[in-house]
């Protein structure tokens, strides 16, 4: 049986430390995908509800979708408190009549 030489030993060694890392890349490149593919489902759910729920999946129109809800609801808003200060005006007005 031959002995290794100083350089054998330090090239194994470096190819064991070489195979862990690859191991782990690997291992890693495996949960990557797998996240991939959950996400990927995920996305095309979100974009089923999307459809659905707005009837449409594209980011532009469902952005412009919100902006013209939250401007609705704005001005809405608005109408409430012109409402309420009235009923508070006249509230006063009868009040300053007795």
């Amino acid at each position: 049986m031959t002995s290794l030489t100083r350089v054998e030993t330090d090239q194994l060694r470096r190819l064991e430390e070489l195979r862990k890392t690859f191991d782990k890349l690997r291992a890693e490149r495996i949960r990557a995908e797998g996240e991939v593919e959950r996400l990927t489902r995920d996305l095309e759910e979100a974009r089923a509800l999307a459809r659905t729920e707005l009837g449409t999946d594209d980011e532009t129109e469902i952005q412009g979708l919100i902006e013209e809800a939250q401007a609705r609801n704005a001005k809405l808003a608005e109408e409430f408190g012109t409402a309420l200060r009235e009923v508070e005006a006249r509230l006063k007005q009868l009040g300053d009549e007795r």
